[in-house]
């Protein structure tokens, strides 16, 4: 049996990642930023973000130091 991921608006994210909504448009427009899921192929269709992702990808970034921030991939320092 699986379990059903929870899946957040861009504004709900947004609030869990302290950004405007607007930050996470233009991050998946620069391919940076969580993994989202697209609900369908128009533009206007909505856009969704696995909890689960948005959650790994804080983790991802998070230090403990200033010399580990500096050793993240260039892409992690400025999304």
């Amino acid at each position: 049996m699986t379990t059903a991921r929870k899946l957040l608006t861009s504004a709900e994210t947004a609030e869990l990642l302290g950004i405007l909504p607007n930050t996470l448009e233009i991050w998946r427009s620069k391919g940076k930023g969580p993994r989202f899921l697209k609900m369908g192929p128009r533009k206007q269709d909505a856009v969704r973000y696995a909890e689960a992702d948005v959650l790994a990808w804080i983790d991802e970034r998070t230090c403990s130091n200033t010399s580990q921030y500096m050793s993240l991939p260039q892409q992690a320092q400025h999304a």
